[in-house]
């Protein structure tokens, strides 16, 4: 078995919604959060999903 799909990293707002085993990153306003967001796709050579108005995650597929 191989894992083909990962979560590289997680950005939110809200720490409380965002469970730890990954890295998170934390963010003052959704702003901020989606600048942060747009950065790490491109260094993690992710892709960015927006999971709710507080949560980003940056999946490898």
């Amino acid at each position: 078995m191989t894992i083909e799909k990962y979560i590289l990293a997680a950005i939110t707002t809200k720490p409380e919604k965002v469970a730890q085993g990954t890295g998170v990153f934390y963010c003052s306003d959704v702003s901020e959060m989606e600048v942060l967001a747009t950065n790490l796709e491109a260094i993690l050579d992710g892709i960015a999903h927006k999971i709710s108005e507080d949560v980003y995650i940056i999946v490898k597929h």
